[in-house]
Formats: C-alpha cells, structure tokens, sequence
C-alpha cells in the first residue's frame, strides 16, 4: 500500500475515533505551519523599515491578525490566513485611526506560490488602499 494510501487511511481512522480531536491535530500538522510561514513572509517583508510595525492583535488559531503601526500611528489590521490551501491576505480598516481603507477584494495565491516577492506584492496592495 503506497504511504498515500496509508496516510489517508490513518486520518480516516483517527477521524472516526475522534473527529475534534483529529481535526486539531491536522491543522497542527497542516494549516498550523503554513500560517506560521506566511506570518514570517509579513515580518521579513518589513524588516528594513524600522518605522513599520507588526503587532499582533485579534488573531485566532485560524487566522493571524496584526495592527500595522507606523511612526507609532495604528493604520490598519492586516489578517492572514490559510483557506482551502490558499494564502490570503486581508487589510481591515480600524476604529482608532485615522486613516481609511478603500475597499477591495482579500489578496490570495496557492500557498506554494506563496514567497517572499508575493507577500511584498500583496502588502503594496493593501497599503495603495490606505487613504487619510
């Protein structure tokens, strides 16, 4: 039986036994790196610019959420999640700034297209939509 084969009988198996339980584990195992992965793509994006500020705030297991500061000025969420094996990137306007944020669809890829030149791309994007 080809290790596919077996790997996939393994989750059906562990699904049947406990289904939240499998469920956890299999995000632990798939979705959890890949976030975590895209989450260091933001942070190396930034890493020159010492103005620019990623701190997390409002993030779930699922979806990591961070307040982009700059000069200390809260100017949008940016939240970043896996869905259906996707990468995506979503700018949120906030409450508290000045700042707004013209509408536009999430910025999303395979996650195996997912670097570093695509996250820079995709940060551009949403910080072109930023208005004061």
């Amino acid at each position: 039986m080809p290790q596919t084969s077996f790997e996939l009988e393994c989750d059906r198996l562990s699904h049947i036994v406990d289904g939240a339980l499998f469920e956890r584990l299999r995000w632990e195992r798939n979705e959890g790196p890949m976030l975590a992965r895209l989450v260091s793509l933001a942070h190396a994006a930034l890493e020159g610019r010492g103005e620019f500020e990623l701190t997390e705030e409002g993030a779930t297991r699922d979806i990591k959420r961070f307040i982009l500061k700059i000069h200390g000025n809260r100017i949008l969420a940016v939240a970043i999640r896996i869905e259906g094996g996707r990468a995506v990137l979503e700018g949120q306007a906030l409450d508290r700034s000045s700042y707004r944020l013209a509408g536009g669809a999430p910025i999303s890829t395979g996650f195996a297209e997912a670097d570093e030149q695509w996250m820079a791309e995709a940060m551009q994007e949403l910080f072109s939509r930023v208005n004061s």
